[in-house]
């Protein structure tokens, strides 16, 4: 059937009227970068509300660690529960939150591997805007895994000599490196294939630097060749200024020191990480 002059004439008439309506509206103003990236650390918000079991390893994880090597190693390493709770609480912060920096990379991956970050591509945003954005979201978990093992040490009897603020400067210590080291997860995040091979590898990097620290135990009942790696390692710096920030003796030696090797990391693998994610277009 052929169509008529009188039934194109109303879609004619709502075109005409459309085209006027988008012509004569301002465009809206392109986003800044800090938006975009407020934008997107908001999107990680709302993957924890749509999915809370991500928070299991947030929540339950500190606890079992924090209750485990403080009853079982206590009477070994100090003689008691709550001697040992004193020395092994700020390294306990310290390896919970570190450990959660690895998801950085993990969430970085899934966005890849399921095509969310070739539709971010085609928006009209600052291009490093969802890296930079997810890694401030997950300064969100750092803080929570940072209070539930600090309440749970008060719970459990801990002595904080440095008061409320030796608490929150080393909470916002531990904090502001693992903003840091996520950086080293999403440029891992970018160069591997499948989240679980970023968490397997994740996980394989921080566990020596974790464990192989001042962490668990007093370096100086190690054999020699293992305390010197101990006392270069960077996690054993950290655990240092937190104790040190919340027994109130910290030395600014040992804070700028963390605040130096944090910086390197963002200096590093900051732009490494933007880099290849521009690469992977």
């Amino acid at each position: 059937m052929s169509t008529t002059p009188e039934a194109t004439r109303p879609q004619a008439t709502a075109d005409a009227t459309l085209h006027t309506a988008l012509s004569s509206s301002a465009r809206p103003p392109r986003p800044g970068a800090f938006s975009a990236a407020k934008t997107f650390g908001w999107r990680g918000m709302l993957k924890i509300k749509h999915v809370p079991e991500q928070l299991i390893d947030v929540t339950l994880t500190p606890v079992l660690f924090l209750v485990m090597f403080t009853y079982l190693f206590g009477g070994a390493m100090s003689g008691s529960t709550g001697e040992y709770l004193q020395f092994i609480l700020p390294g306990i912060l310290v390896q919970s939150v570190l450990f959660t920096s690895v998801y950085s990379g993990v969430a970085l991956n899934t966005d890849m591997t399921k095509g969310v970050v070739d539709r971010f591509r085609s928006l009209p945003i600052w291009r490093a805007a969802p890296l930079v954005g997810a890694v401030i979201g997950d300064c969100v978990r750092f803080a929570i895994a940072s209070t539930i093992v600090v309440l749970l040490g008060f719970a459990l009897g801990f002595d904080a000599a440095g008061g409320v603020t030796g608490v929150l400067g080393a909470m916002l210590l531990v904090i502001l490196f693992s903003f840091a080291l996520s950086w080293v997860f999403t440029t891992i995040g970018l160069l591997m294939r499948s989240p679980s091979a970023v968490m397997n590898t994740g996980f394989m990097a921080l566990f020596p630097l974790v464990f192989l620290s001042n962490t668990l135990v007093d370096p100086n009942t190690l054999p020699s060749a293992l305390e010197a790696f101990v006392n270069v390692n960077p996690v054993s710096s950290l655990v240092t200024a937190a104790r040190g920030l919340m027994a109130g003796d910290a030395s600014a030696g040992d804070i700028g020191l963390v605040l130096a090797e944090a910086g390197v990391l963002v200096a590093i693998f900051a732009p490494l990480t933007v880099r290849l994610y521009r690469g992977k277009g």
